[in-house]
């Protein structure tokens, strides 16, 4: 004799996942450009905050971005990771496609701000800052050691921004299938 099915159990979808679980999902492009992301937030983030913010209208923007940026990813890859991602009843071809959608204006607004930041640098005449009005109209102060910081961390921000422009990309490929 066959067992009778539970009606109210079988009216359930299943979540949709495209990505692997568990150590595989390091094993992917996808995996692997989560794995960037974090790691080059995350020395956005350490850059930025080295630097003592010293624009901190147009910086405080830059490090929410890369501190919020930086957690969200962990958190993301940990639910792939440890399998919990199965366990939640979603679209996740969906949500991985929005979800590198917003991180990749938030991260494309905060490299236009780290760049603008670094581009204002009025530059030095022996020991003694140059403070000239630039033409972008905003004014800084900054010395060398601040400068070489914010180009580094302008560069990281590039790459975190490319990095989400691709994750995206990919997961709109999955999420059309």
């Amino acid at each position: 004799m066959a067992e009778a099915t539970n009606p109210d159990a079988t009216s359930i979808p299943a979540p949709t996942i495209s990505l692997p679980l568990g150590l595989d999902i390091l094993r992917t492009y996808s995996g692997a450009l989560i794995s960037l992301e974090i790691v080059f937030g995350g020395l956005v983030w350490i850059l930025v905050a080295s630097s003592n913010v010293p624009v901190p209208l147009l910086q405080g923007w830059v490090m929410f971005v890369s501190v919020t940026m930086f957690v969200c990813s962990s958190t993301y890859l940990a639910l792939f990771l440890l399998g919990f991602a199965d366990k939640i009843n979603t679209d996740w071809n969906f949500m991985d496609m929005m979800y590198h959608f917003i991180a990749l204006l938030f991260y494309f607004a905060a490299f236009v701000l780290e760049a603008a930041t670094t581009s204002a640098y009025a530059g030095q005449v022996g020991n003694t800052t140059c403070i000239s009005r630039p033409s972008t109209n905003i004014i800084t102060f900054l010395d060398f050691r601040q400068y070489s910081i914010n180009v580094v961390a302008t560069i990281f921000a590039f790459i975190v921004t490319v990095c989400y422009g691709c994750s995206m990309f990919m997961g709109f490929k999955r999420w059309r299938k």
